[in-house]
C-alpha cells in the first residue's frame, strides 16, 4: 500500500464509486466542486490499483455549526473502494494514513457519521474514542480523537 498526489483521473473514479445502503450517505454527486476538493486529498494504491484516499488537516474536518475544531489534533479522514470495505482491509488501510499523520505531530482526531458503527469500531480497536458529537444537516457525527 502507497499513495501518490491525487490525479483529475482518479478523483473521476472517486466520484462514480457506489457504496450500498447504509453507506450510500458516502456516494458522490460528480461535480468541478467535488473533483477540486478531492485533488488537496491523496490517493491511495496498491498493484498501481486505486484502492481509496485520504486527507490530513483543515480538509478533514466537517463543517458545522456547534463543535469548534481546535488546531491541538492533527485531523485525518479517508475513503476506501466500496467493493474493499467490510472485507478486513480497514486497519492496515487506517493504519498507514495514521502513520502519514503522525509525521506532522500532536494527537490525531476524526469524525466519523454516527451509522457507521463498523467504521466507529475500527477507530475503537485502533485506540480512538468519542469526545463530542454534532449534527450537520440532519446527519449526527461523533469526533473522535486518539491521544
Amino acid at each position: 500500500m502507497y499513495h501518490r498526489p491525487m490525479t483529475l483521473e482518479w478523483a473521476g473514479q472517486i466520484q462514480e464509486w457506489t457504496y450500498g445502503a447504509p453507506y450510500d450517505f458516502y456516494n458522490q454527486s460528480p461535480s468541478e466542486e467535488g473533483i477540486d476538493e478531492l485533488m488537496t486529498y491523496q490517493a491511495m494504491l496498491e498493484d498501481h490499483e486505486l484502492i481509496g484516499f485520504y486527507c490530513i488537516g483543515a480538509v478533514a474536518q466537517v463543517p458545522n455549526s456547534t463543535y469548534p475544531y481546535s488546531s491541538d489534533f492533527t485531523d485525518i479522514g479517508f475513503g476506501m473502494r466500496p467493493d474493499l470495505t467490510g472485507k478486513g482491509y480497514g486497519k492496515s488501510f487506517v493504519t498507514y494514513v495514521m502513520e502519514r499523520a503522525a509525521e506532522r505531530g500532536g494527537p490525531l482526531r476524526l469524525t466519523v457519521a454516527s451509522f457507521n458503527e463498523r467504521a466507529i469500531h475500527l477507530y475503537e480497536t485502533l485506540g480512538f474514542h468519542t469526545i463530542t458529537s454534532f449534527e450537520r444537516s440532519e446527519v449526527p457525527f461523533q469526533v473522535m480523537v486518539r491521544d
